[in-house]
């Protein structure tokens, strides 16, 4: 067992990792190590995003700063370029006992316009993550492990506090996102799950993911869905790429040698069946009326 400091928004907080010899990755120098270097492609056309109504959750004004202009936000979880490369895709290879340090770090997570960003991100089980209110309105943190053989288990449920920083005043105006108080959560994943998703209890269109890691060897797509990888010990491992929305994990078997960059694609296949009841409706079933008062909902941040 081992105690780490963490320091964060000026607090001292200790957290407190279990050490398994099964998943024990030891550190060493890596001499001539190889690269791995491509891009990740979604097979097919882009499925159309979750619509949510704003008018059915709090606080439809200030996140209706983004939105389709209709009152309603659009989860957007798969973000692809003009050539059809895949963004928030995670790659990482399996079956490496040793290698270039894995430096500990939490991820960052920020609740900014009524998101959570980024969408998707890593983890290590046994160590946590750390979320932050950048919005001058209440969120709630539900987080959960999920598993498509296992179920899904709540980890932790938090309120994220209102940022006192921010003046409520005119929630319409453009304003700069000050950080509020930090909020650390530490929390260990079951045996074989390795899926890790945090959303908002007040907000569903609020969604982060992540895939827990076991070594340093692991690359998030850009916005090009390019990703590198560097070095790799010599040897023969499985590189395998995640996407949170994609239910299927690619693999390839990779043999990397002394010295070499590596250059190779994933193609993604896109869900072709109905993912969802939440689409947009023409009326919707609740309007501005439903509030009782009078309110205007403008996307000045974005319009999706």
């Amino acid at each position: 067992m081992d105690a780490r400091l963490f320091w964060t928004s000026g607090v001292a907080i200790f957290i407190v990792l279990h050490t398994s010899p099964v998943l024990a990755y030891t550190v060493i120098d890596v001499h001539n190590g190889g690269a791995i270097t491509g891009t990740v492609t979604l097979l097919g056309p882009v499925p159309e995003p979750k619509a949510f109504n704003l008018i059915i959750f709090p606080d439809p004004e200030y996140c209706g700063r983004i939105s389709n202009g209709e009152g309603w936000r659009l989860l957007r979880d798969f973000t692809v370029d003009s050539e059809g490369r895949l963004k928030d895709v995670v790659v990482f290879l399996e079956g490496v006992p040793a290698g270039k340090p894995f430096s500990l770090s939490i991820p960052r997570v920020e609740a900014r316009d009524c998101q959570f960003l980024p969408f998707a991100t890593v983890v290590r089980s046994g160590h946590g993550v750390e979320v932050v209110n950048m919005d001058p309105v209440m969120h709630d943190v539900q987080a959960y492990q999920t598993s498509r053989s296992q179920g899904t288990r709540v980890l932790f449920n938090s309120p994220l506090p209102f940022n006192h920083r921010h003046q409520r005043g005119d929630l319409h105006a453009r304003h700069d996102h000050r950080p509020g108080k930090s909020m650390v959560q530490q929390f260990t994943l079951s045996k074989g799950r390795r899926t890790f998703v945090m959303q908002c209890g007040f907000h569903a269109y609020m969604v982060s993911w992540a895939r827990a890691v076991d070594t340093p060897y692991y690359a998030i797509t850009n916005g090009n869905g390019q990703f590198s990888i560097d070095h790799i010990p010599p040897g023969t491992y499985r590189l395998l790429a995640w996407h949170p929305s994609i239910k299927k994990l690619m693999e390839q078997v990779v043999t990397i040698t002394p010295g070499q960059i590596l250059s190779l694609q994933f193609e993604l296949p896109a869900p072709t069946n109905r993912r969802t009841v939440r689409t947009i409706m023409r009326p919707p079933r609740f309007g501005p009326g439903a509030l009782g008062r009078p309110i205007t909902i403008e996307p000045l941040v974005e319009r999706q």
